[in-house]
């Protein structure tokens, strides 16, 4: 097949075009993905713009010291201090000595103890029942 006599017609390609975004509009996302309880994908999508560029003016604006940091802040505190009445004082329970009663048959000898509930009296009691 001769192709020499025929001219063909080539499109070219599209040249990309970046969108450019006012500072205005960039100012109003930016408000908008800072807001509590906010999805940033969201804010994104539904402003036609991809959230990566979105998450990137964010951290431009931060950079730049357009408040978004103390706006994220007032938004969610860390800590918020509460004041707390005092408690009247309880009275304290008598302490009462916790004793433990034993009484190990070995033999036809009968060994009868009171323990108090303490380290001492469990470490005899495991070695003692071994």
């Amino acid at each position: 097949m001769d192709t020499s006599g025929t001219t063909a017609v080539v499109a070219e390609p599209l040249k990309r075009s970046w969108r450019r975004h006012s500072d205005e509009f960039r100012a109003r996302v930016i408000e908008l993905a800072r807001q509590p309880n906010t999805s940033v994908a969201a804010v994104a999508l539904a402003n036609g713009l991809n959230a990566n560029m979105l998450r990137r003016w964010m951290r431009e604006s931060e950079a730049a010291g357009e408040g978004g940091a103390q706006l994220r802040d007032v938004a969610r505190p860390a800590f918020v201090p509460l004041p707390m009445p005092a408690q009247p004082s309880l009275p304290m329970p008598e302490q009462t000595a916790v004793r433990v009663e034993v009484e190990i048959h070995r033999n036809g000898t009968t060994v009868r103890a009171s323990l108090p509930m303490d380290g001492r009296s469990a470490a005899w009691l495991r070695e003692v029942t071994a």
